[in-house]
């Protein structure tokens, strides 16, 4: 098995890139192989300081970079020879089973609707993202930010992308599916909640426990949490911001330190016809890890097929 890294993604990066790749492949201990994509003058080097270490990582050669700044689908057609493009093409060709970036979101989302494109029958791809639960295990949140605005047919589909991550890569048998409202009863909510809750009522597809409200995101109401992605956006900033605040206070606990971004390092994008996962811009050498760690995960869970499967049928 083969996990491609963007080595020009992040803000820390290709050091931090080049560092969590390292890392990655000595926990991975042989299981896959970590293919780097990025300029040759400037990840080579950082290979080399790392000698034997360094050994089992591939270098793909990618001269261009999609800066932070730039727009997204502009940036995307214009630099083919981009690690984010390269990156997609080795994806698209099977000739690595993940991608992992902490570079620009937009280009990422971009590329994957491009180069793998969205599963048939998906109207809207999701990114991911995942909710620790007090009581232990993960839960997780859709969308976080791929689409502002929602259809109730896709907060359905969501449900269901959501559960089949939840059941085959988290191994939560019968995930719980909450959609996210102002309150608990059947009817409140807008008029695309109030919809999207009877698609998911009697979806057969899903085990639908109704709404939730923010005071749920923690406990053990739901596994699996829909929301549109304006609303997860918030949630997950909110949250992260959280983690920054116990930290400035030096307050050490077991399940707040969950809400480090580093704990998984990168937010999958579901709905594609393959594992795409996008880090966080201030990735560090540990999150670039644990992006690559989770993108292992998802090519060896079968997840995209799983995706597929279902939705052909």
């Amino acid at each position: 098995m083969k996990i491609a890294l963007d080595a020009m993604g992040g803000d820390f990066a290709p050091q931090a890139a080049v560092d969590g790749a390292v890392l990655a492949a000595q926990a991975l201990a042989g299981k896959a192989q970590i293919v780097l994509i990025g300029q040759e003058a400037a990840v080579r080097p950082l290979l080399d300081q790392h000698g034997a270490a360094a050994a089992d990582l591939t270098l793909v050669s990618a001269s261009q970079i999609i800066e932070m700044g730039e727009h997204p689908a502009k940036a995307y057609q214009q630099k083919q020879d981009s690690s984010i493009a390269v990156g997609y093409k080795l994806l698209a060709t099977g000739e690595v089973e993940a991608f992992c970036s902490a570079g620009n979101t937009g280009a990422m989302l971009v590329g994957a609707m491009f180069s793998v494109k969205a599963v048939p029958g998906v109207m809207r791809p999701a990114i991911a993202n995942f909710v620790p639960k007090l009581h232990g295990g993960m839960g997780i949140m859709l969308d976080v930010g791929a689409n502002a605005e929602c259809k109730p047919e896709m907060l359905e589909q969501f449900g269901e992308l959501g559960s089949l991550y939840a059941k085959y890569v988290l191994g939560i048998e019968t995930p719980k599916v909450g959609l996210m409202n102002l309150g608990e009863e059947e009817g409140k909510g807008t008029a695309i909640t109030q919809a999207a809750y009877q698609l998911l009522k009697v979806n057969p597809h899903i085990h639908f426990i109704g709404n939730i409200e923010g005071r749920d995101l923690f406990n053990d109401k739901a596994d699996v949490i829909v929301c549109d992605g304006f609303t997860g956006n918030v949630v997950l900033k909110m949250a992260e911001s959280v983690y920054d605040i116990i930290a400035e206070k030096d307050i050490h606990d077991p399940f707040l330190d969950k809400f480090n971004y580093e704990a998984v390092g990168g937010s999958p994008i579901l709905g594609i016809n393959d594992n795409a996962i996008i880090g966080h811009g201030v990735s560090t050498p540990q999150a670039i890890c644990n992006m690559l760690l989770q993108g292992y995960q998802m090519a060896h869970s079968g997840i995209a097929d799983q995706i597929k499967n279902t939705f052909k049928s």
